[in-house]
């Protein structure tokens, strides 16, 4: 396995030793922005999904729980069957469970079928995802991966906004009379494109070393993922029974078991599913702590103001969704900015965007609870706040938690960092989801009222997770990673 590996490490492409490969970056970030987009696109069709099958509120909750809980899981295993068996193998896998599990949700007949798919669909993401970061640092020169890493945080940014606004067209648009339908049937032509660009452009890589799978660590580690996100989802639906708590319980037991296998691993000098050494890294644990909070923040605020969108104000898929498009815009200009004043600046401009976003979430916060009737146009000043203030940290966030890592350890550390953006989503969802909801009684204070008073307490529940966010920040390396 050693010398295929070597053989197959060697990028297949065309373009300068010290060029970007943008064509294969680009087959990849197109995965990446796909796989982020079905974690949104879903929010808007909710109510239709629900009519449309009859489907319960916990039926619909499973929709996007199915997807979270199955991606969440398996990312890190996905990481080292790719270190084993070759990055594009899995890739390819990857993309084309998710192009057929895309079909069979929007073919599915009932709410049972639709579930099933998204579960396989957040297995074929899990696949796909971890092996773009890990393209990301193998392929691209040191010195100029931040600028892909700028381009990536752009397209996951614009697939976790842009989710909202592609769902409203398509539910809108209401082509071939396909209702929700649209935004699974949407990614068969983009998938099967992807497949065979990937086929032609997507190189091979691997570990240079003769590796083997951890089993009893991926059993754990899966168990104690398992045991944390099932809980963060359904938790706050469910009451809070005392099984969630027991759930908690048993996967910080069943992390420690994981970290006391992989610690007698490296002793033995054999092959842990994850290097501990990698967390001896100040740059990477605390910037997986970061990725945590931040995707915790976006997650929860998202999914916040699309029920207060369409449940509080009554609005359409298509209108919820258009209110997002000057706060996509934002990002997607700060991003660029980010991406280009981080080689000179370093931490300064991660310092300057949490401080912009927190300012964002207080200021939703406090001009609602001042008395004004919400309305999209009150909220859009201050989600485009928000939105300059996460183009400058998202952005290079993703590079802080990778830049020192080096490339053989580039697959496992990619899959960290994808679980703890689902993680953190979870989480985030799991929290602020809580707060949210138990303030929100549209039958005591008539509806847009009471949506305005929830989405007020949301805002400033999110504003606790930003200065959280603030103060990761702060205790980040002050520059970037040596380039060259």
């Amino acid at each position: 396995m050693a010398s295929s590996q070597q053989s197959a490490s060697r990028p297949l492409v065309t373009e300068k030793a010290d060029a970007i490969p943008w064509t294969t970056i680009s087959v990849v970030l197109t995965a990446l922005f796909m796989a982020v987009l079905d974690s949104f696109i879903v929010v808007v069709a909710d109510p239709s999904i629900a009519a449309d099958l009859h489907a319960s509120d916990s039926d619909v909750q499973w929709v996007l729980a199915g997807y979270q809980l199955s991606y969440a899981v398996f990312i890190i295993t996905a990481t080292r069957l790719a270190d084993l068996y070759g990055r594009k193998r899995i890739f390819l896998l990857g993309v084309a469970l998710f192009t057929l599990s895309s079909v069979a949700c929007a073919l599915a007949p009932n709410a049972g079928s639709l579930i099933a798919a998204r579960v396989l669909q957040g297995l074929g993401a899990a696949l796909m995802v971890p092996q773009v970061f890990a393209y990301v640092t193998v392929l691209v020169p040191a010195a100029k991966r931040h600028s892909v890493y700028g381009v990536l945080g752009i397209v996951m940014g614009m697939a976790t906004i842009g989710g909202q606004i592609v769902g409203g067209l398509l539910i809108g648009a209401n082509l071939f009379d396909s209702g929700w339908r649209m935004v699974f049937w949407v990614n068969a032509p983009i998938g099967i494109a992807m497949f065979l660009l990937a086929v032609r452009y997507v190189p091979e890589t691997g570990s240079a070393a003769d590796r083997r799978l951890d089993v009893p660590g991926v059993l754990v580690l899966s168990a104690a993922l398992f045991l944390l996100v099932l809980p963060l989802i359904q938790g706050q639906e469910a009451g809070w029974p005392g099984w969630v708590w027991g759930c908690f319980a048993g996967s910080a037991v069943a992390f420690g078991l994981f970290v006391a296998i992989e610690r007698g691993l490296e002793r033995r000098g054999g092959d842990p599913l994850v290097p501990l050494t990698l967390f001896g890294q100040r740059s990477f644990a605390l910037g997986i702590i970061l990725v945590l909070t931040l995707y915790a923040l976006i997650y929860s605020y998202y999914l916040a103001l699309s029920v207060t969108l369409q449940q509080g104000l009554n609005m359409s898929a298509l209108g919820a969704g258009l209110v997002y498009a000057p706060a996509a815009t934002a990002f997607f200009v700060f991003s660029m900015v980010a991406s280009r004043t981080i080689p000179k600046y370093g931490r300064r401009v991660l310092e300057v965007g949490v401080i912009i976003m927190a300012s964002g979430y207080l200021a939703t916060g406090l001009l609602l609870v001042s008395g004004p009737r919400i309305t999209p146009l009150l909220v859009i000043p201050t989600l485009v706040l928000q939105s300059v203030g996460g183009g400058l940290v998202i952005t290079p966030a993703l590079n802080t938690v990778l830049s020192r890592v080096a490339p053989e350890s580039a697959g496992v550390a990619s899959g960290v960092l994808s679980t703890a953006q689902q993680c953190g989503g979870a989480l985030g969802v799991a929290v602020i989801g809580a707060v949210f909801f138990s303030s929100f009684h549209p039958t005591a204070v008539g509806r847009i009222a009471a949506a305005g008073h929830a989405f007020a307490i949301a805002s400033f529940g999110t504003l606790v997770i930003a200065v959280i966010a603030g103060i990761v920040v702060f205790l980040l390396p002050k520059r970037p990673a040596a380039q060259g």
